[in-house]
């Protein structure tokens, strides 16, 4: 009774959805940039040997795809990305309808034999599925170029606006002729031809979604080839294939390193790893873009950090100076007690107008803000690797910090200017304690702690997630 159920249903089990078919196109769309990419970043690292492959991409990859698309559709039935949603391309029969149902129940194994792709076919659809795509990037990227509109390229005219250059110059060359009239086509012809493509795509595609049309394309309508699902029959083809492909391989394996080199194994054990390759690809992809978009990876760095008290960046130039006699008093000190001794810093020197750079002291905690000494609410970090509070490091590059105004006005606000009152006090100068202008830098520019310069100013600066 099943075997009358399926002979009497309009169902078709073999017949993919347009949405595995869009989902396959998606991907094989994806892999022409995602290499492309790839080989750019290699090239910026070794452009003197890849710059040449990073300019003729598109036929080094057109070339490629041909010999793994002619592989994958002589020994799956599918092209490289078809194979990976486990389907396959096969001939329509010229009998009415094109479906042999009854056999296809009854005999699969033969009917697959009898509908498998001929040489002639994987030619007819190596040019769909290779030779097209190609055509399409060129004829877009010379449309880019040459006939895009732009207002550098149009002038106006009294018929309208024309192309410059567009005339044909006189006792032209071959050369000239033939570029001419590819512009003319890329510029009158091209724009249609272009608008019909997706417009028969699309047609197609509707067809297919409402089971009017057997061909999702119109290109698999004129070579005369659809698509269907894999069956039973097909993966116990494929299995009897690679099991003689390993006896194969064990019988040249025994022939020492010659054998294993040979190309008749190398070759297709090489292009058959691909299928293991895609998977892990698109499974690390979306690891990468989850843990990327996810809270998970932010919780697991804090918790990780958590605990772990990191030093201030020591900032180059600034030396640490103890009190009077320390290095006589160090060898008969305990160490405990020489580090327990309040440390000084002498401030950084500009190497340009060789003023001494005012700076304030490193935060005793790293919740604090180290220009105004309050619980920081906007951390962002600078180059140097301090974190402020985002208004008091941005004020401070612009040079009108409260603090940085009150010091170069003469107020005792950091511990260079309580050093420097304390030697005042001493001496009879009262020119000490008024303004620092010309004697000091107020930092402008530069990081509050180390007096280091800000590259960028404050667009050097970086907001921190917490």
């Amino acid at each position: 009774m099943e075997y009358l159920n399926a002979l009497q249903s309009a169902h078709d089990d073999h017949k993919p959805s347009l949405f595995e078919l869009l989902s396959e196109q998606q991907l094989s769309a994806l892999l022409p940039p995602s290499l492309r990419y790839l080989l750019a970043v290699a090239t910026h690292r070794s452009p003197r040997y890849l710059l040449h492959v990073l300019n003729s991409f598109d036929e080094i990859y057109a070339l490629l795809s041909l010999v793994v698309e002619r592989y994958y559709l002589r020994t799956f039935g599918g092209g490289f990305t078809e194979h990976f949603y486990g389907l396959k391309r096969e001939r329509v029969l010229s009998v009415k309808g094109g479906e042999v149902r009854r056999a296809q129940l009854g005999a699969p194994g033969q009917v697959r034999e009898a509908l498998r792709l001929r040489t002639s076919d994987v030619w007819r659809n190596l040019a769909v599925m290779v030779g097209l795509p190609y055509l399409k990037r060129k004829l877009d990227e010379s449309y880019d170029i040459h006939a895009a509109p732009a207002n550098s390229t149009l002038i106006q005219r009294g018929v309208g606006p024309q192309y410059i250059g567009e005339e044909l110059p006189v006792n032209a060359s071959m050369r000239q002729r033939i570029m001419y009239y590819y512009k003319w086509f890329l510029r009158r012809v091209y724009p249609s031809v272009n608008a019909a493509y997706y417009f028969s795509i699309l047609a197609f595609a509707v067809l297919y979604l409402f089971d009017n049309s057997k061909y999702p394309s119109p290109f698999l309508w004129l070579i005369n080839t659809r698509l269907r699902r894999m069956g039973a029959a097909d993966y116990h083809a494929i299995d009897t294939a690679n099991q003689q492909m390993v006896e194969r391989q064990s019988a040249q394996c025994g022939r020492g390193i010659s054998g294993i080199l040979d190309l008749k194994t190398l070759y297709p054990k090489a292009l058959s790893s691909l299928r293991f390759l895609l998977p892990t690809s698109v499974f690390a992809l979306k690891f990468l873009e989850w843990w990327h978009a996810s809270d998970f990876s932010r919780q697991l760095s804090r918790k990780a950090a958590e605990g772990i008290e990191l030093p201030p960046p020591v900032a180059d130039g600034s030396a640490v100076i103890r009190g009077r006699g320390t290095n006589a008093r160090a060898s008969s000190q305990p160490m405990s007690d020489v580090s327990t001794k309040t440390t000084k810093t002498e401030p950084p020197v500009s190497s340009l107008s060789f003023l001494p750079i005012f700076t304030v002291a490193p935060p005793v905690s790293s919740d604090l803000c180290p220009i105004c000494l309050n619980p920081i609410s906007n951390p962002t970090a600078c180059q140097t690797g301090y974190v402020f509070d985002y208004t008091c490091i941005f004020k401070w590059i612009e040079g009108k910090h409260a603090r940085q105004e009150a010091f170069m006005k003469g107020e005792p606000m950091s511990e260079w200017e309580e050093e420097i009152s304390a030697e005042s006090a001493q001496s009879d100068d009262p020119a000490n304690n008024t303004s620092k202008e010309g004697k000091w830098e107020s930092g402008m520019g530069r990081c509050a702690v180390t007096g280091r310069r800000v590259l960028g100013g404050t667009s050097g600066l970086r907001r921190v997630m917490v």
